[in-house]
């Protein structure tokens, strides 16, 4: 756990150091000011090898960057996955987007279907951890001057370079230290992120997609526990 932590956290400080061009004017690094979770996910979590690991794009500003937890929602991280630490403020906090940790009472969407759909299959997060975990590409955060969202796919080639130079390095790290039999990306574009991550990898898994369960995909609005257990059923996967 302790090199794995080291490897995430050195990479996302990098990272935040990096000049990011208009209109993204803040950057949250939850690495930094919410790595006491982060550290106790890992630890929770374990090291060992996994059947199934499932990767995000990046936080969202009512999940991972309050907890630090990839999808990290905060009432399943604080009830379910019971996890505590302290979370401190990011260097600039948008006003719009304030960082509150685990008294955050803005809800994650996102996160809710994902882990709400683990937490219906598995009844405690040891049954889940045995052969699964959650990872998210890129660790950082980014924010528009009016608060909205983002998404690392959206910037200029260069720094899209720069991102990937140092994001892929971790997945790399992440898939030869769990050596999971398939890397589930949550969206399309995770997806692809891991199959060229995986090309610096000693391992070989397989690759799957399953809808991403943002509220702003129509299709994950009707139902997308449903949609997603069908989805990786078809590839013989029952972690949902």
């Amino acid at each position: 756990m302790t090199d794995l932590l080291r490897v995430c956290t050195r990479a996302a400080n990098r990272l935040e150091k990096l000049d990011y061009p208009a209109p993204v004017t803040t950057v949250y690094n939850p690495l930094r000011y919410a790595k006491d979770l982060f550290a106790a996910y890992l630890e929770l979590a374990g090291t060992h090898k996994r059947k199934v690991v499932f990767l995000g794009m990046n936080p969202g500003p009512w999940g991972m960057a309050q907890t630090g937890v990839p999808f990290g929602e905060v009432s399943i991280v604080r009830d379910w996955l019971q996890l505590s630490g302290r979370v401190k403020k990011p260097k600039n906090e948008h006003p719009k987007r304030p960082v509150k940790g685990l008294a955050c009472t803005r809800a994650e969407v996102s996160g809710a279907r994902l882990w709400g759909a683990i937490k219906e299959r598995h009844r405690a997060p040891v049954d889940f951890f045995k052969d699964n975990f959650i990872a998210n590409w890129c660790p950082l955060l980014f924010l528009e001057d009016s608060g909205r969202n983002f998404a690392p796919d959206k910037f200029n080639v260069a720094t899209r370079k720069a991102i990937a130079d140092e994001c892929d390095g971790v997945l790399a790290t992440i898939i030869d230290t769990f050596e999971p039999q398939v890397v589930v990306g949550v969206g399309v574009f995770a997806r692809k992120v891991a199959e060229r991550a995986a090309q610096k990898c000693e391992h070989k898994p397989h690759f799957a997609t399953v809808l991403h369960p943002s509220p702003a995909s129509p299709k994950a609005n009707r139902g997308w526990a449903k949609q997603a257990r069908a989805e990786l059923a078809a590839e013989g996967i029952d972690a949902l």
